[in-house]
């Protein structure tokens, strides 16, 4: 197997996805803007080389995938509201242009990103047109965190088209850890409080399983892949919730199970293989 440099590779997501490679038997370069002692003690465990470097400039990006086959680019301001609009939207786009680039200059066979739900057009203030929400309610981008990604989609497609490298865009739910299980109780009783991405969510297990399908997955030019687990993370069935907090959205196609995600993954599925294998339900 060709080396996969993993990019924001010291964040919550990102640790989980080295982890899932190295224990696939992949060889893991990973990179972050900041690596302390701990981080290099936490790379070296899982025998992963650990680089600093500041992907907001180009030549720091081209020499951090001079060696790699192919890339998994998690690095970004991770959500809005962090950072001044203007910063985030500027930090994102560069640094996403900037690895894509550097793929091109380096000749890698394949880039994997994190893209976003909010490209769809989250929070949901204005109620979806449908749902379950899938890859065509796009783009809407209502934040410049999300207008960073619908650039990066816009670039991803016009760089894999003149470079023949395929592009796969993940456009991530909320991320969950085991630990962020605990705070779920808490949303059960006002659905509300959730409704902004339809009460969706994603276990960093199961991006880590897409980031590694997407690798190989049978995808040319540039293809983008809502990533979300298989439930919503409410105990109320899917339908009633939509039935409340938006009883003008249509409900385009019966749903499986009662508990079915409203961010539809079928194109993931079929596409990618991906099969979401973790719910907050087996946690608590």
């Amino acid at each position: 197997m060709s080396k996969v440099a993993v990019t924001g590779a010291t964040g919550k997501t990102g640790r989980v996805v080295v982890a899932d490679l190295r224990a696939h038997g992949h060889e893991v370069l990973a990179v972050d803007a900041a690596v302390g002692a701990a981080d290099r003690a936490w790379a070296a465990g899982l025998g992963a080389e650990l680089l600093c470097a500041d992907l907001t400039d180009h030549g720091q990006a081209v020499d951090a995938l001079r060696e790699a086959g192919t890339v998994v680019h998690l690095a970004n301001i991770p959500a809005p509201g962090l950072f001044p609009p203007a910063h985030t939207l500027n930090t994102n786009t560069v640094m996403n242009h900037n690895v894509f680039l550097a793929a091109v200059h380096n000749r890698l066979s394949r880039v994997v990103w994190a893209s976003s739900e909010t490209t769809l057009g989250l929070p949901f203030d204005v109620p979806p047109r449908y749902a379950p929400v899938d890859e065509d309610h796009f783009p809407y981008p209502t934040s410049t965190y999300a207008l960073s990604k619908v650039l990066a989609e816009t670039a991803a497609e016009q760089i894999a088209g003149w470079s023949g490298i395929p592009f796969v865009g993940l456009r991530l739910s909320n991320v969950h850890v085991e630990a962020d299980y605990a705070l779920v109780p808490g949303y059960q009783d006002d659905p509300h409080l959730r409704k902004w991405n339809l009460w969706g969510y994603v276990d960093a297990r199961d991006v880590a399983q897409a980031c590694r399908l997407a690798l190989t997955a049978p995808v040319t030019g540039s293809q983008n892949f809502v990533i979300a687990a298989a439930d919503t993370i409410m105990a109320r069935p899917s339908a009633d919730l939509l039935a409340e907090v938006f009883p003008t959205v249509e409900l385009t196609r019966e749903l499986a199970d009662p508990y079915d995600t409203l961010l539809a993954i079928d194109r993931a599925r079929s596409v990618l293989g991906y099969a979401p294998r973790h719910s907050w339900r087996d946690t608590l």
